[in-house]
C-alpha cells in the first residue's frame, strides 16, 4: 500500500501508508503502501522514520534504505528496537496484493494497523484492514484503528445497556474522545474527566457531565457508575474501584502521563489490579485491543452513521516525526497527532 496519510505518534501507534499485500510466514496475506508509484510496483528502497537506539524524540531520523531491511524485525539487537521503523496506525492505498488475497485489489483505500508504518510502504495482514469511511477526509482515518479498537474493547462491559452510567478519566485523548462517542451511541450517560480547556469539546462529543480534574477530585464524589474507564493511571486502585457499583466494571487502560516523574507509571496500577481482581467487589478489566477487519468495520459503520468522528490535534510531515513525538510528550494533545507521508495524492 502506498503511504499517503497520517497517524498518532505515541503509545506505539503508527500510520500506515500506501503498500502491497504480501504473503507472511504464517500464511496470512498482507498489504504494503507507498506514495507516488504505480500499483503493483514497489521500489527496492523507501523513506522511513527509524530509531536506532533509545532516548529523546531526536533519536528518530528520516532514512532511505532497502525495503526488506527496514521491515525485517529480526535484524536488530538489544541496544535498539527490533522494529526500527516506528508507527502502528495507518491509512493508504493498496499497491499490490499477495496470491492468496481475494478481497483487496490495488487502488483500494484502506485503514488499519501494522508494524513499521512511519514509512512510504507498509506490509500488513489482509485481515487487519478495512475500507476507509467515505465521511472522513482520508488522513483522518489513520486516527481510528488502535484508539478505536481500544475504546471498543474498554466499553464491552456496557454492551447494549441503554442508560448505563459511564465515567471516562482521560476523556480528551485519542481513546477518550472516541470512547465518549461510542458510549453515547449506545445510549449511556457519560461523565468526562478532563481539563477545563477541553470541556466544550467533551460536550460536543456527547458527554452529559464534565469534571475538571484540576478543580474537583472526581474520586471523591458519591456517584457510582456501571463502568469506570481509566485511561490515565493517575489515581489509586482503591479510589477508582470505589466509584464502581458492586455489579459494575473498572476498566484500566492507562499509560501514564509524560513528565509525571514516576518510573513505573501506570504499570504498578495494572499489576496491583491483577491481584485485587481476585477479591470480592466490582470486576476489574484490563482489555487488550486486537485489531481485525471486523472491529475496523464496526468503527467504519459508526463513522458512516454520523456517530463517530476522530479528533485530530495536529498533522506533521514525515520528516518532522521527532517534533510530533516531542509535542505529544510536552503537551496534552486533544485527540490524535498525525504524521503525513508526502507523495502523490497525499496532503501537502
Amino acid at each position: 500500500m502506498k503511504g499517503t496519510r497520517a497517524s498518532r505518534s505515541t503509545k506505539g501507534e503508527r500510520p500506515l501508508h500506501h503498500g502491497a499485500l504480501d504473503q507472511e510466514a504464517d500464511g496470512r496475506t498482507t498489504p504494503a503502501t507507498r506514495s507516488g508509484h504505480r500499483s503493483g510496483h514497489a521500489p527496492a528502497t523507501m523513506r522511513a522514520v527509524v530509531q536506532n537506539g533509545y532516548g529523546p524524540p531526536e533519536v528518530l531520523v528520516l532514512s532511505a534504505s532497502e525495503l526488506a531491511r527496514l521491515l525485517d524485525r529480526n535484524v536488530f539487537g538489544r541496544k535498539g528496537p527490533r522494529v526500527r521503523t516506528r508507527g502502528t496506525d495507518f491509512v493508504g492505498t493498496v499497491e499490490a496484493v499477495g496470491g492468496n488475497v481475494g478481497v483487496w485489489r490495488p487502488g483500494d483505500e484502506v485503514f488499519g494497523e501494522a508494524d513499521a508504518t512511519w514509512a512510504e510502504y507498509v506490509v500488513v495482514a489482509a485481515d487487519r484492514i478495512a475500507e476507509v469511511p467515505t465521511r472522513l477526509a482520508s488522513q483522518e482515518a489513520a486516527a481510528l484503528p488502535l484508539a478505536g479498537t481500544t475504546a471498543l474493547a474498554c466499553l464491552e462491559p456496557v454492551g447494549a445497556d441503554p442508560g448505563a452510567k459511564v465515567l471516562i478519566n482521560g476523556a480528551s485523548g485519542g481513546v477518550g474522545t472516541l470512547a465518549i462517542q461510542i458510549a453515547r451511541s449506545r445510549g449511556c450517560h457519560v461523565t468526562a474527566v478532563c481539563s477545563r480547556r477541553n470541556h466544550d469539546q467533551a460536550r460536543r462529543l456527547g458527554a452529559d457531565q464534565v469534571v475538571d480534574y484540576r478543580v474537583d477530585d472526581f474520586c471523591a464524589t458519591e456517584d457510582r457508575y456501571d463502568v469506570v474507564l481509566d485511561l490515565v493511571g493517575n489515581r489509586s486502585l482503591r479510589a477508582l474501584r470505589r466509584l464502581v457499583r458492586p455489579s459494575g466494571t473498572l476498566v484500566l487502560s492507562g499509560g501514564g502521563t509524560p513528565g509525571s516523574g514516576r518510573v513505573v507509571g501506570a504499570l504498578g496500577l495494572l499489576v496491583r489490579a491483577q491481584l485485587v481482581a481476585r477479591t470480592p467487589g466490582p470486576r476489574i478489566l484490563v482489555p487488550v485491543a486486537k485489531p481485525n477487519t471486523q472491529r475496523l468495520q464496526e468503527l467504519r459503520s459508526l463513522v458512516e452513521a454520523g456517530r463517530l468522528s476522530p479528533v485530530v490535534d495536529r498533522v506533521y510531515d514525515l520528516d518532522r516525526s521527532h517534533d510530533a513525538v516531542g509535542y505529544v510528550e510536552r503537551e496534552h494533545p486533544r485527540g490524535k497527532v498525525l504524521i503525513a507521508v508526502p507523495g502523490k495524492g497525499a496532503p501537502a
